[in-house]
């Protein structure tokens, strides 16, 4: 027998569950939501948050530097890791806190506690009481994953541990060609550290625009951070001077932090799926139909735990189309075309829609349009980057069907383009609106000329 029952029980307090858990409560359900870490989810404790709070002290560094073209003579500058660490842990907390009193306004009950699933209705926590609920809501995110086992894995962290570091590493080596992977690498660079990435495939960032990848990377080693492509880590040992790191190719590279960021797994493990009768799909997320709906009708999942697409925003728009489906009588999907998303890499990355080579696979004609520039502020403090910006069109259509920026501020760009590719604005329509000058984003309404253009019949 249950100890009691609810409308709504929801396991993992992050983006998606707080969600979730307050808009079902809007609409008069009783929800109860289990979290056994910190309220806030990957994202606030040891995620996007947190994180861009250390992009953002790793960028001091040069504006520092930059400053000198402009007049400024700034001292020689030092940076404390452990004040930085310190602040940053009093704001998630204060994020956390914000997080448990909006639960509370909401009369969401927060239990702290491990779930588990003992049937289709039924949840079991850590302390032994059962609670019956009407809807299970799965968001329990995902871990992040170190790839096959080495010698002297348990010496390699991972983006978890970094947050937490006692103090700053001088030379930092860096598996991976992510998100993760590559923001680190920036943060860490940016820092002080001497910084070696490696990565297995031909280039960084799998899945984005090829002109994207290796002008980004191109960036990154002016920054002086050494790129290995076509290599993995092949073992790890901890000597006197650090770690002696061996490579695939039997090069052996020392560092004082090894830390992989090769992907993060989907956590289906351990709290009874199995028991529900939940099935997973071929991604090794949870199966759930286009209202997140999973195999058992009264269970749902959200999130980083389906392996969809695997962003905060997502897990919260798809959180609030759960509530609304099922408890507001509003059935809603969650579209998850024309996502736009950022890279806080150094510099920033900012993307929406397709890239050149699926925009060929997909459309029956495409045009491309592009421009690399040194940035206005560049001209004065002599730094050595460039500005890239490239629009994908549906030439069928004039449809912009995807637009690629890397400068600073893409993220900011990128967020207001995507309302424009979402509205299906077409390149007339870039053209059409009136510049913005001296700006980098005018770029995205004064290019003319095309770049390349292709045709699936010209191709036959």
């Amino acid at each position: 027998m249950a100890d009691h029952e609810v409308d709504l029980f929801v396991i993992g307090a992050g983006s998606g569950g707080v969600r979730a858990a307050r808009i079902a409560s809007s609409y008069g359900a009783s929800v109860t939501i289990a979290e056994e870490y910190r309220v806030g989810g990957t994202c606030v404790i040891r995620g996007c948050v947190p994180k861009k709070l250390l992009v953002y002290a790793a960028r001091f560094s040069g504006d520092f530097e930059d400053a000198a073209g402009y007049g400024w003579n700034v001292p020689a500058a030092t940076f404390h890791w452990p004040t930085l660490i310190a602040n940053k842990d009093r704001e998630i907390a204060r994020l956390e806190a914000a997080y448990t009193a909006t639960l509370e306004r909401f009369k969401v009950k927060l239990i702290k506690s491990r779930a588990m699933l003992e049937d289709a209705h039924t949840v079991r926590l850590s302390s032994g009481e059962r609670v019956r609920a009407k809807t299970i809501l799965i968001a329990t995110g995902a871990r992040p994953y170190h790839g096959a086992q080495i010698a002297g894995l348990d010496h390699v962290i991972s983006s978890n541990e970094a947050f937490h570091l006692a103090q700053l590493p001088k030379r930092v080596l860096i598996q991976g060609g992510g998100y993760i992977a590559v923001e680190f690498a920036g943060i860490f660079a940016g820092l002080g550290s001497r910084v070696t990435l490696v990565y297995r495939g031909e280039n960084i960032l799998r899945g984005f625009d090829d002109d994207v990848r290796e002008h980004l990377r191109g960036e990154m080693q002016r920054r002086g951070i050494k790129i290995i492509t076509k290599q993995t880590v092949a073992a790890v040992e901890k000597v006197d001077r650090g770690y002696d790191v061996a490579l695939s190719d039997n090069r052996q590279i020392m560092a004082d932090l090894v830390m992989f960021a090769t992907g993060r797994h989907p956590n289906v493990t351990g709290f009874g799926l199995e028991a529900a009768g939940v099935k997973l799909a071929a991604n090794g997320g949870i199966a759930v139909d286009s209202y997140s709906r999973t195999s058992v009708p009264n269970i749902y999942a959200v999130g980083d735990v389906t392996n969809r697409i695997n962003l905060t925003p997502v897990a919260v728009r798809e959180g609030h189309a759960f509530a609304d489906t099922v408890f507001g009588g509003k059935p809603t999907e969650v579209d998850h075309s024309n996502v736009p998303t950022a890279v806080f890499s150094e510099p920033e990355l900012g993307v929406v829609g397709l890239t050149e080579a699926q925009a060929r696979e997909r459309l029956t004609k495409v045009d491309i349009y592009k421009t690399s520039f040194r940035p206005m502020k560049a001209t004065l403090s002599g730094r050595d980057t460039r500005v890239f910006m490239k629009l994908v069109v549906d030439g069928s259509t004039d449809r912009v069907a995807g637009c690629h920026i890397i400068g600073p501020d893409a993220g900011e760009l990128i967020q207001l383009v995507g309302v424009a590719v979402k509205m299906g604005a077409t390149k007339a329509d870039f053209d059409a609106t009136m510049a913005v000058h001296p700006t980098a984003a005018e770029e995205l309404v004064t290019m003319r000329e095309k770049a390349a253009s292709y045709s699936q019949a010209a191709a036959e």
